[in-house]
């Protein structure tokens, strides 16, 4: 079975920008979501992809991800997806021996900006940066597909300045 073991983080800095090796614009929407998988369709630069992903909570959960031809994943984020699509900046940087990408998110998700770091293991150890602040790996609407019934922009003052404080 393909796992996915990611940790999410909020920022407290910016220092991460000076260590950005890489950047992708990424548009995303979804095809199904329900209690146990999302199934999305993702552009990232000229690569797309469909993904099924596991409605576990946490930092483990089954993902499978296959290659697409482009203008397949076009016609279905126009056609097919619900709305809104997530939109956003993937930045890529090393840090540690350990690959982060930092999601700056656009559209309705605007202001929304949250590290991520995969690892191989659950137990494998990883050293946070100085830049990041709260794990927010449990907390579900952090997670995209929380984003696309619940985005940022309709986020309570309460819930952005939560938000803001626990970083």
């Amino acid at each position: 079975m393909a796992v996915e073991i990611e940790h999410k983080f909020l920022l407290i800095s910016e220092e991460w920008r000076d260590l950005v090796s890489r950047s992708e614009v990424v548009r995303q929407g979804y095809l199904s979501n329900n209690p146990a998988a999302s199934v999305r369709i993702r552009i990232a630069n000229d690569q797309a992809s469909l993904n099924i992903k596991g409605m576990t909570i946490g930092i483990h959960r089954p993902e499978y991800e296959y290659s697409i031809p482009w203008q397949d994943a076009v016609e279905m984020l126009n056609q097919l997806c619900a709305r809104p699509l997530i939109e956003k900046t993937r930045h890529f940087l090393e840090f540690a021996g350990k690959t982060w990408e930092i999601d700056e998110f656009a559209g309705e998700n605007l202001g929304l900006i949250v590290a991520e770091l995969e690892l191989t293991a659950i137990s494998e150890y990883f050293q946070k940066p100085t830049w990041v602040g709260k794990e927010v790996s449990g907390i579900e609407r952090y997670y995209n597909v929380s984003l696309l019934t619940y985005p940022y922009s309709q986020w309570t003052e309460a819930e952005k300045t939560e938000h803001a404080d626990a970083a």
